[in-house]
């Protein structure tokens, strides 16, 4: 696997944050609209949660709660783990498997960067992957 940074990984994006007064509804909407599967919760500018697809499948809809109304300050997951910019993606992908998560936050000093998700990571590696496997094949239609 590549040793990249996670600044690296989210060079030219735009954070993906919400207010905690956010409704689970709005929120929902921007996921939808971003094509990601989680938001940065942010209090004065500061990472205070996570909202995501899991969030709102487990803490809202199973819970019968109404989206439109339920704001994300009540459903988010408090306290996320978070990953520096300047670590390796390595590391943000074993935060991931240990903790069960797909979505880590990247902060500095407590302000939201970005996010990295298992997508993130493996893209680049898995299109290394294909392309050997190719190569292989070819090598390999060479070779008869």
């Amino acid at each position: 696997m590549a040793h990249r940074s996670v600044r690296e990984t989210i060079a030219g994006r735009k954070p993906c944050i919400a207010r905690g007064d956010t409704t689970v509804a709005v929120a929902a909407r921007t996921m939808k609209k971003q094509r990601i599967g989680a938001l940065m919760v942010v209090d004065g500018g500061r990472l205070v949660g996570i909202f995501t697809e899991r969030d709102a499948v487990f803490r809202v809809l199973a819970e019968g709660r109404d989206p439109s109304r339920t704001p994300l300050a009540d459903v988010m997951t408090t306290q996320p783990r978070t990953i520096a910019p300047d670590r390796a993606i390595d590391q943000a992908l074993l935060m991931m498997h240990d903790g069960g998560f797909r979505h880590v936050p990247v902060v500095d000093g407590g302000k939201p960067l970005g996010m990295i998700s298992a997508r993130d990571a493996l893209d680049p590696e898995l299109r290394d992957v294909e392309a050997e496997i190719l190569e292989r094949e070819h090598f390999a239609q060479v070779l008869r």
